[in-house]
């Protein structure tokens, strides 16, 4: 299942387990590292797993929310039980799972390197120097950190992460003034030429559905949709607190 090697390339500060679904906290650092992932058998009721994930996220001090693949039996089961699309994580709580081949071409300057520099830092966590759960989701693994220099500062960044066979692509991003300049499509090319070098055949991708420029530039990379998948949240009266 795809969806359980993207979660291997972006890993949580703490991970339990309810049988196969994977409960994940980063101190709220993104969605994907701080929701349940309801995939396989939770190996009891579901009203009971649901419990577990609220009883986990309360403890935590994180909203509860359940990453689940979209039009599948078990989003229905959840929908059933009284949760509801997770719209406080919108635009992002319908995410396209791509797939496709590894980007080749001229990099147009940027670098893949081991570790990530500052600016690296500030372009995909917002800050120069971030806090212990950006630092370990975006670096624990065999990640390449790349960026693109112009003008002295950090113009673009993307991070790429090999699980087996796998490349997985996120935090691309071109700061708005060098936009337009193919910078986007020269991180692309050069994380996917340090990919290849690590033993990866192919890329993932996850990308929300209203993310329509990055969706583009996959489009005509040769990436294409493999699933989709939403977050849910609980309903009224559906996740109380067991604390309050």
């Amino acid at each position: 299942m795809l969806e359980l090697t993207c979660s291997q390339a972006w890993m949580p500060l703490l991970e339990s387990r309810i049988g196969d679904w994977r409960l994940r906290w980063a101190g709220g650092f993104t969605a994907r590292a701080n929701s349940a992932l309801a995939i396989g058998d939770p190996g009891k009721p579901l009203p009971d797993a649901l419990k577990q994930v609220c009883d986990f996220a309360h403890d935590h001090s994180i909203p509860p929310a359940v990453q689940v693949i979209q039009n599948t039996s078990t989003e229905d089961a959840i929908e059933a039980q009284g949760w509801v699309h997770y719209v406080e994580h919108r635009p992002a709580h319908e995410v396209r799972l791509l797939t496709g081949p590894l980007s080749r071409g001229t990099s147009g300057g940027a670098v893949i390197l081991d570790e990530p520099t500052s600016g690296w830092w500030e372009m995909t966590a917002g800050s120069a120097t971030p806090a212990e759960a950006p630092r370990h989701v975006l670096g624990t693994g065999k990640v390449g950190f790349g960026f693109v220099e112009l003008d002295g500062v950090t113009a673009g960044a993307v991070r790429g992460a090999v699980v087996g066979e796998w490349l997985h692509i996120a935090r691309l991003e071109v700061r708005p003034e060098f936009r337009r300049r193919g910078l986007a499509r020269g991180l692309m090319n050069a994380v996917g030429a340090w990919g290849a070098a690590q033993g990866a055949t192919g890329m993932l991708l996850q990308v929300a559905v209203a993310n329509s420029g990055a969706l583009a530039l996959y489009e005509d990379l040769g990436c294409t949709e493999h699933h989709r998948y939403r977050y849910w949240a609980p309903g009224p009266d559906t996740c109380e607190d067991r604390l309050s």
